[in-house]
């Protein structure tokens, strides 16, 4: 087992390596989109064609970089162009979805105490919920509401919201996240591979033959190079939720999903309105985002239970910990799954249980998400006896 967990480090290292390319190219391209200004004359040079330039500084340079309304008078000899690494962001992550949440689906993706279904058709609905997303927003943009920004993006945010719903009465609250993560990233990456791209085709093409370029192809090029430009910090903070289980493991983990996208995209279009030069009509934003995230933080507090007057016993909570926890948290894993335990965490000794409280807390008792896929069956009455034990004080000894 031990080479598969090199081969998620090297998958995983791929998809944040041309994730940071790829998002780091849909910023930089709308933060220039956005700061064009129109060209100046330069004495008899009239620059015809283009229709927005700009001027920066950066690593010790000077760049002028000019945009042409359609397309230049020939196409240059060397053209780059920005693909790649959607492509790959898209193949690694979906590969390290197949690996840890299909293949490992009784363990990351199956929560039974949400609903009682096969491996296989969790799969399926996943498989679905990826592919069939992708389709329902295809034709929302073909459909006369893409004319509406405003209400097309509520549209898109309450069907992703739904789909956040449905998914976490189905999957474990990991499970629910990562395949709304993965149906976005599928979007944006559909969105260069069956649009931007094709459309860009169309216009070097048409250059090529002398042609004038259709428009068309630019303008929905921009609108989906856009859209995905909104996607990315939801989707940053997906892949980022792994660490906070309090996020998906809490029983509105939907809700919070909704909302911390919501926060991102506020942020994210706080700096566009910026860039455009608009940032006193955007002003109120960062502030409504920031109490946004405190309410959230708010709704998603555990709330406190009475704890008994009379002291756990802590040989009840050894026996706990032993025959719910050990299995994966020890030096030898007797779980044929992890040659090690996950992030290094033994609970084998009294001294490491007590160590381990705070962790123990946060996903045994507040958000449930341990043991993964409630493999070895705890029991609400368990939790909560870890749960009024650390209340206590965390005691090793009767």
């Amino acid at each position: 087992m031990e080479i598969m967990e090199w081969v998620q480090l090297a998958i995983r290292w791929i998809h944040v390596i041309t994730g940071i390319a790829w998002i780091g190219a849909s910023f930089y391209f709308v933060w220039l989109d956005m700061n064009l200004t129109p060209p100046v004359k330069e004495g008899a040079k009239d620059k015809a064609g283009v229709g927005g330039e700009l001027w920066a500084i950066h690593g010790g340079g000077f760049y002028e970089v000019q945009k042409y309304r359609l397309a230049p008078p020939e196409i240059p000899s060397t053209l780059h162009w920005f693909k790649y690494e959607a492509y790959f962001t898209w193949i690694s992550g979906f590969i390290l979805l197949v690996i840890l949440y299909y293949f490992g689906a009784d363990i990351y993706l199956l929560d039974r105490s949400r609903a009682d279904i096969s491996a296989d058709a969790a799969i399926l609905i996943g498989l679905g919920t990826i592919f069939g997303s992708w389709i329902i927003y295809d034709l929302l943009c073909k459909s006369p509401l893409i004319n509406h920004q405003g209400w097309f993006g509520l549209v898109l945010f309450l069907l992703l919201t739904l789909a956040a719903f449905l998914l976490s009465q189905i999957f474990s609250g990991r499970g629910a996240y990562i395949h709304i993560g993965a149906l976005m990233g599928t979007i944006m990456a559909a969105n260069v591979l069956k649009v931007i791209i094709p459309g860009q085709i169309a216009l070097v093409t048409a250059t090529k033959k002398g042609e004038a370029p259709d428009p068309i192809y630019g303008l929905r090029a921009k609108q989906r190079s856009l859209h995905n430009n909104y996607f990315t910090l939801p989707v940053l903070f997906i892949m980022i939720s792994n660490h906070y289980p309090m996020t998906f493991g809490n029983s509105l983990n939907w809700l919070l999903l909704a909302g911390l996208a919501l926060v991102g995209v506020m942020v994210r279009h706080y700096f566009n309105m910026k860039n455009q030069g608009r940032a006193k009509q955007g002003f109120f934003l960062l502030p409504a985002a920031f109490v946004l995230f405190c309410a959230i933080a708010w709704l998603a507090s555990p709330k406190s239970n009475e704890v008994p007057a009379e002291k756990v016993s802590f040989s009840d909570v050894e026996k706990i910990i032993h025959d719910r926890c050990t299995s994966c948290h020890a030096a030898k894993p007797s779980n044929a799954d992890y040659p090690s335990p996950p992030k290094g965490v033994r609970l084998e000794t009294p001294e490491q249980m007590a160590r381990e409280k705070t962790r123990i807390r946060q996903q045994t008792v507040d958000t449930h998400t341990m043991p993964l896929g409630n493999i070895t069956k705890m029991t609400e009455e368990e939790r909560k006896i870890l749960g009024w034990w650390i209340s206590q004080g965390a005691a090793i000894t009767d």
